[in-house]
């Protein structure tokens, strides 16, 4: 999801540090990596009203909105399925994000997780470009940012679909099920690079997916 209120966890080595809710305290010495933890979940367009007046009843605060543009590129070092380069444009500013999702049963997704603001998106571009990466994949997307207890929520629209994300420790999103209401819904294990790559259209090169202009 990528915000400031990410969850961290540790990696040491090839192990995944996980105490449940506590807090971990990195060790001087020790090479430690942020992980995402998050659950996706698709929504009906009433599944999307009701959880926005649940978040409400809850007092939860509706932090933002933006319109995104978001470009994943592949080149050297980035294996398929596994690791995700991925340039997100909001207006002027872009956020340049290295994602490498770690395998496991759980719907609720952990990801190595870094990323760095980008003042000048057509500099980066140009970047990537020059030093052998390429867009392979274009999505547009609207979300909606709420925060709630130590958690972040998004709602987002995008051209195939509505989905809800929930980013905290795991007991904390479960947690927020619970008072959301919404534990009988189905997660959605598919990360949006991946439907788009089913849902998309090719344009040149690439596969987009873009809302259709009025």
């Amino acid at each position: 999801m990528a915000s400031g209120r990410r969850f961290r966890k540790y990696c040491v080595g090839s192990g995944i540090l996980d105490f449940a809710c506590a807090e971990l305290t990195p060790i001087p010495g020790l090479s430690l990596m942020p992980i995402e933890t998050e659950k996706k979940y698709r929504l009906t367009k009433a599944q999307r009203e009701q959880v926005r007046q649940r978040l409400s009843e809850l007092g939860a605060e509706r932090k933002k909105e933006e319109f995104e543009e978001n470009t994943i590129y592949i080149g050297p070092g980035l294996a398929a399925g596994n690791n995700v380069l991925r340039l997100r444009r909001v207006g002027a500013s872009a956020t340049l994000t290295y994602k490498h999702r770690l395998p496991g049963p759980s719907s609720i997704k952990h990801q190595l997780e870094e990323e760095t603001g980008v003042a000048n998106p057509d500099a980066m571009t140009a970047i990537l470009e020059a030093t052998g990466f390429k867009a392979a994949l274009v999505y547009e997307k609207r979300r909606e940012t709420w925060t709630f207890a130590a958690t972040e929520i998004v709602i987002d629209e995008l051209p195939f679909g509505l989905f809800m994300e929930i980013e905290g420790r795991p007991c904390e999103i479960e947690a927020v099920e619970c008072k959301l209401r919404i534990s009988d819904l189905d997660p959605e294990l598919a990360t949006y690079p991946q439907l788009t790559l089913q849902q998309g259209k090719p344009s040149g090169s690439v596969i987009e997916a873009r809302f259709k202009k009025d």
